[in-house]
């Protein structure tokens, strides 16, 4: 949540907003459950019982809302017992929650303002009717959800509002959805072919077509080249493994997102990794190791497996197989802040080719309240915490701390950039891992000759490819640079007897790997030309009878617009130059 003004003012805004259904809907005929403030808004679920309502019935609710609101000037806080609260709440829903609180030994808090009481803990904004702009927020939609999020449960009437502090803020955020609407990598991936989903094959499970496999391959060499140029070595894992390498690991009863276990034909249970670390930390103790080999660093660019639910997935954002540019730096406590530095390095370069010039960064840290969720000692995880804390310092970075969102083995940095139209998106990931070279007894030999624990850093730059890719989609709109592009030119010869002369020039990209095609179809001019822009080729050719007298070529950009006239060579060559510094 950006802060806890807006958080409040928004998660008061779902009172108001349950308030008005019930002025409207009568309170005896419905069943009010919950409404928190979310990113962007706010939302309250509702049993509606056997009435319907739709986004037509919004606008009535919201202009009662905005009616309601001037009447909501002061908060009334009370603390009930168990009893008094299920004597004043008697729907089903308000009661488990309730039971929970109290089995929890917390206290039940009931707020009301404006004449509306609600089950609540509290954060709310002051004063509604004066700190709150009746045009700064609007109800959004309506949607079913089943009650506390379990399809076993009743299906349930969600409304979603949106709001921010001013009605401008809101604007600028209508404007930023609209445009990402028409950035929908699903609908830029279907028009440009680049991947399908098959209900047959399994929903979250895409599948690249030809021109999508081209940018994903030249993702993973990019990636790959840049990492081998810093010292990493590359290595090949199964898919698959034995059920006690995640026992070891922990990940089996810890991480929900494990696939099933096969059984072979002996009653050995194997199950499709979802996560490559326990592989790599087998192939680390393949080999004995010294303080001189390290920082070891091993690089795979693998896919995972996890079960995720199937109301979760949405194109390549969030799949059920994503491939990993995943590394692991197996080092000494003395190199992890120049190996954090260097990562940093990396991913700064990495960003910079892709465009993303805002960043922010959040380190994550255990709950201490929950600590039987996490690996390893208290000790182990303040020292931790400590140093990717100090190495954000040192490195003059701004960072927030988020609790709670660690991995259950290590606190960890994660990045987050903006795109073209504003929106954050999570790609970096810095895990540093003082617990797992315990589970998996991971040493080296110190200078000293004794043995020492080594220290693990998990590294992912892109996060996934395949999230990688529907990011980048987005935020280039389709129009993919130059060296990303699956046709990167588009040769267009005017008339059949210009296609020979056209032929000799696709030959000479071809020989020279640019991606290229020739449209030597008998149609007109303008329709080739006009495919050419509505594929988003970043350049295209046009050859007639004054190329061939010139043995030159005409040349348009996407980008640019008409270059004119140059050889075959200064062609090549402007081409070569342009992939090659990824411009």
């Amino acid at each position: 949540m950006e802060n806890d003004k807006l958080h409040n003012l928004r998660h008061t805004l779902a009172h108001l907003l349950a308030a008005a259904v019930g002025k409207i809907y009568k309170f005896d005929k419905i069943k009010l459950t919950l409404g928190p403030s979310v990113e962007n808004g706010f939302y309250y679920d509702i049993d509606f019982g056997d009435e319907k309502i739709s986004d037509s019935d919004l606008k009535k609710i919201e202009d009662t809302m905005r009616k309601e609101l001037p009447k909501w000037t002061e908060w009334e806080q009370k603390e009930l017992n168990k009893e008094d609260a299920l004597n004043l709440f008697k729907n089903e829903y308000k009661i488990e929650l309730i039971n929970e609180i109290a089995d929890r030994g917390e206290k039940i808090t009931t707020y009301t303002c404006g004449g509306f009481t609600d089950l609540c803990r509290g954060g709310h904004l002051e004063n509604p009717a004066l700190n709150i702009d009746p045009l700064s927020f609007k109800l959004d939609r309506v949607a079913g959800a089943y009650w506390r999020g379990d399809e076993k449960n009743k299906m349930l009437t969600r409304i979603y509002g949106l709001a921010f502090e001013t009605k401008e803020e809101l604007d600028t955020y209508l404007l930023q959805r609209e445009e990402a609407l028409k950035r929908d990598h699903k609908k830029i991936g279907k028009e440009m072919g680049l991947f399908t989903i098959s209900e047959l094959v399994g929903k979250g499970l895409p599948m690249y077509l030809p021109k999508g496999n081209i940018i994903r391959t030249q993702l993973e060499n990019f990636i790959r080249k840049e990492k081998e140029n810093l010292g990493y070595s590359f290595v090949t894992i199964p898919h698959i493994a034995k059920k006690e390498l995640y026992i070891r690991s922990g990940h089996m009863g810890k991480y929900d997102a494990m696939m099933p276990t096969m059984t072979d034909e002996n009653g050995e249970e194997f199950v499709m990794k979802a996560m490559n670390c326990p592989h790599h930390f087998e192939i680390y103790n393949a080999e004995p190791h010294s303080y001189r080999d390290l920082p070891l660093r091993i690089a795979e660019n693998t896919t995972v497996y996890r079960n995720e639910k199937s109301g979760e997935l949405s194109g390549l954002l969030r799949v059920k197989n994503l491939t990993q540019d995943d590394t692991h730096h197996f080092i000494r406590t003395d190199q992890i802040e120049s190996e954090i530095e260097m990562i940093f390095e990396l991913m700064q370069k990495v960003y910079k080719i892709f465009n993303f010039k805002d960043y922010k960064i959040e380190i994550s840290i255990r709950d201490p309240k929950n600590k039987k969720k996490y690996f390893g000692s208290d000790e182990v995880w303040e020292k931790a915490e400590n140093i990717l804390i100090q190495s954000a310092k040192k490195m003059n970075l701004q960072y927030s701390v988020e609790e709670g969102e660690a991995a259950f083995y290590g606190p960890k940095i994660d990045i987050k950039v903006k795109d073209s139209i504003g929106r954050q998106w999570q790609l970096t990931t810095i895990q540093l891992d003082f617990n797992q070279p315990e589970n998996f007894d991971m040493n080296y030999t110190g200078e000293d000759g004794k043995k020492h624990r080594v220290v693990v850093l998990h590294v992912a730059i892109f996060g996934s490819f395949e999230r990688f890719m529907g990011v980048m989609i987005e935020h280039y709109a389709g129009v993919f640079p130059l060296w990303l592009s699956p046709v990167q030119v588009k040769i267009i010869p005017v008339r059949t007897n210009h296609n020979e002369y056209a032929k000799e020039v696709y030959n000479l990209l071809k020989e020279n790997n640019i991606r290229v095609e020739l449209d030597d179809e008998e149609s007109n001019l303008g329709g080739k030309v006009r495919d050419a822009k509505n594929n988003k080729i970043p350049y295209w050719i046009v050859i007639g009878d004054k190329e061939i007298e010139a043995n030159k070529v005409t040349i348009e950009s996407r980008d640019a617009g008409p270059l004119g006239q140059m050889t075959k060579e200064e062609l090549l060559s402007k081409l070569t130059e342009e992939i090659k510094e990824k411009k």
